[in-house]
């Protein structure tokens, strides 16, 4: 897993609460093939993008010893999203970014970034990575002690960076699928199944709580 782009899955998770509006959207858990071959068919992305978003979010979450984004089915539920449920402005600039992924791919290398290696695919996406990060500001004469400027602040950006979104999507795929639910994190169903009349034999004691 490239560290630039998601240093762990427990640092994924965490940053979860940001995306808690996501929880309640339906997420396709069904598998998929293997790379540059959909075993889906895309509702709001073109074939081409569709490739391009399987390849980044296999990418930022790999599979290793657990399940990765491609095989929790991760590209599709971002695709139903996108479609859906995201903010038409948002789900735009998301398809264009992934224009842009593959532009890049091809200037770069001649290919499709979906047909690049990982070891070609991560320079590129590091890119947009490091972009979207705010650039520190230097702490000089006029900064208060608490080191917070009394100069005027520079504007925001016209819009927020295509790839940020992406990524958060891309994680609450995979922490909202089955198999990233259940073989990446813990799962405890919670109030949980309710067993009536149960023989005390099976649970030693009774509870008090």
């Amino acid at each position: 897993m490239a560290p630039m782009l998601m240093s762990s899955r427990r640092e994924a998770f965490a940053g979860l609460g940001a995306l808690a509006a996501l929880w309640a959207v339906p997420t396709v858990a069904a598998a998929e093939g293997a790379p540059g071959v959909l075993a889906w068919t895309p509702k709001s992305l073109t074939p081409a993008q569709a490739k391009t978003l399987d390849a980044v979010a296999e990418l930022i979450i790999p599979a290793t010893d657990t399940p990765g984004a491609r095989e929790a089915g991760v590209p599709r539920s971002v695709d139903a999203w996108l479609g859906d449920y995201s903010p038409p402005a948002q789900a735009a600039a998301i398809k264009a970014g992934l224009d842009r992924i593959d532009a890049d791919a091809r200037a770069a290398h001649g290919a499709a970034f979906a047909a690049l290696t990982p070891a070609q695919q991560t320079p590129i996406l590091a890119r947009y990575d490091s972009a979207a990060r705010p650039a520190a500001q230097p702490v000089g004469r006029g900064d208060t002690e608490t080191g917070l400027s009394n100069k005027a602040a520079p504007p925001p950006p016209s819009g927020p960076p295509f790839f940020p979104a992406l990524k958060d999507l891309i994680t609450a795929g995979y922490f909202t699928s089955q198999l990233g639910a259940t073989k990446a994190v813990r799962y405890d169903p919670v109030p949980g199944a309710y067993h009536g009349c149960v023989p005390l034999k099976q649970i030693g004691r009774a509870w008090a709580t």
